[in-house]
């Protein structure tokens, strides 16, 4: 592996736009202003600081938000993007039938394809929340990768098949898959950092100082530079979140940081590509 490989940045995007709140519920004005600000503000400037960089990233992009917003996921697509697959109405998989999952993930690849001319390679699961058919269905309709486990931080591994959990019993663990697990955490997410949602029964409060989430989000990528020989590291952001102003100077000052420490920028497919490499795989 080249020198150059060794400790690998995927910056990525959930582009929701408005399709989380409707799959929430929320449809009166306000949400739906929120997730608004995505397409209408937030993605020039996020684009635009991209572009400065030389920076591709991977926009995981439900098929609610492709077809409404056809022209702006376009821009993301000509500006060289990885787009992935995030549901079609971003309802989480484990509320769902399998037929109903199965249905979600034909429907939003077939608008990935009229936008991209191929199905997605990769897969975000809505909010993070897998089903018990999710990896099958995967597997089915030929998914390289998915990017919705927290199993490992910084080393990608195969995703198991058929666990069989119960708690009254000790876990017996599946086969290893050919499908490849670009892991994620929370912590390195900006929507629970920031974002707050008040409802009748529960609230997130988010709006923590950027400045101090920012100095998590480098640490992680200098404890990976300093203790492993490679590795990748996933920062999840959604547009609507970190396109607010002092939200964007913590995104520049983490690009600028990551890329004077000798971080490389990749997307999640080809560092999917890079792990399979270095199994011996392709």
């Amino acid at each position: 592996m080249a020198k150059r490989s060794k400790h690998i940045v995927c910056l990525t995007f959930d582009f929701d736009a408005m399709s989380g709140w409707i799959a929430r519920g929320m449809t009166s004005p306000t949400p739906i202003s929120r997730g608004e600000f995505g397409p209408n503000v937030a993605l020039p400037r996020i684009l635009s600081l991209l572009r400065r960089y030389g920076v591709s990233a991977s926009w995981y992009i439900p098929g609610h938000t492709l077809e409404t917003y056809p022209e702006e996921c376009g821009k993301v697509f000509d500006d060289g993007h990885e787009i992935g697959h995030h549901g079609w109405t971003h309802r989480p998989p484990a509320g769902l039938s399998r037929e109903q999952e199965e249905e979600e993930l034909v429907r939003a690849n077939e608008s990935i394809r009229k936008l991209t001319g191929r199905y997605a390679r990769g897969y975000r699961s809505p909010s993070w929340d897998l089903s018990p058919h999710s990896v099958e269905l995967l597997l089915k309709h030929d998914f390289s990768y998915d990017s919705s486990m927290m199993g490992d931080d910084y080393t990608p591994y195969r995703v198991r098949e058929a666990d069989a959990i119960d708690l009254h019993r000790p876990a017996v663990f599946g086969r290893p898959t050919r499908l490849i697990e670009m892991p994620v955490s929370w912590t390195l997410d900006d929507y629970p950092h920031f974002e707050f949602i008040r409802t009748p029964i529960w609230i997130l409060p988010g709006l923590m100082n950027a400045d101090n989430v920012l100095a998590n989000w480098i640490d992680d990528f200098l404890y990976l530079r300093n203790n492993l020989d490679w590795g990748v590291i996933t920062y999840t952001f959604h547009p609507f979140v970190i396109g607010r102003g002092h939200r964007m100077i913590a995104l520049e000052k983490l690009v600028r940081t990551l890329k004077d420490n000798d971080a490389v920028f990749m997307t999640l497919e080809q560092a999917a590509l890079e792990f399979s490499r270095r199994s011996g795989d392709v």
